[in-house]
This record gives C-alpha cells, structure tokens and sequence, in this order.
C-alpha cells in the first residue's frame, strides 16, 4: 500500500499548538510519518499547503502545492492520486469530506486524519 498524507489536515486535527510554530509541527508529522514508514515499510507521500521548506525526511517523500490559494493541497493530492497507474493501491489520509471524495473519485482508499498517527 502507498499513503498520500493532505500534512496540514493532519496537522490540524491535533489541538496541540501547531499553529504557533507551523515549521516546527510539519517537521514533527514529517517524522512521525518516516516512523510510520519504517514500522510498515509502506511508502508515504506528505502533501503541504505553502511554499516549500526544508524538511528532513529519510522514507517520506514531502510535497507541496504547485500553487497558493484554497484547496491547492487538495488538489495536487487528487492530481497525484488521478496520475497513479495503481489508484487502489492508494490511501489518501484526510479528514476533510470534500478531499475524501474527491480522493475516492480517483479509484484510492481514505482513512481518516489518526490513521497514520496510530502506527501501522
């Protein structure tokens, strides 16, 4: 199974004060994925809204939206997910309803925002 994670969904769905310091929180769900990653020997894809940054990662790809504005993460998942020659071999993680659809649309599983965060 291959994961694409929608990262600021994830993020979001902690009460934990991400927003503070939102470099600080993508690093720490970057690395909560390559435990993920290393525990499932899955490939996982993370997904962000804003400009790139420098993540460290050593199994998780991390990406970012082509472009700013609402729904670009979004979008660059149902994008990723379309162009998959295996889309039943996807989980798109996300607790956003629209996404989920959307993600489903492209033939992938959705599993909501804990799913990766419970470990494999």
């Amino acid at each position: 199974m291959r994961w694409i994670i929608d990262g600021n969904n994830v993020m979001g769905s902690r009460p934990d004060g991400w927003w503070r310091d939102r470099p600080r929180a993508m690093q720490r769900l970057v690395s909560e994925l390559d435990a993920f990653a290393v525990a499932s020997g899955e490939e996982v894809l993370v997904v962000f809204d804003g400009g790139p940054r420098e993540l460290r990662a050593d199994r998780v790809e991390v990406a970012f939206a082509r472009r700013s504005g609402r729904d670009a993460a979004d979008d660059e998942i149902v994008r990723r997910a379309a162009e998959d020659p295996e889309p039943d071999a996807l989980t798109v993680v996300t607790s956003d309803r629209a996404l989920a659809g959307r993600a489903r649309a492209t033939g992938a599983a959705v599993k909501g925002a804990s799913a990766v965060l419970r470990g494999p």
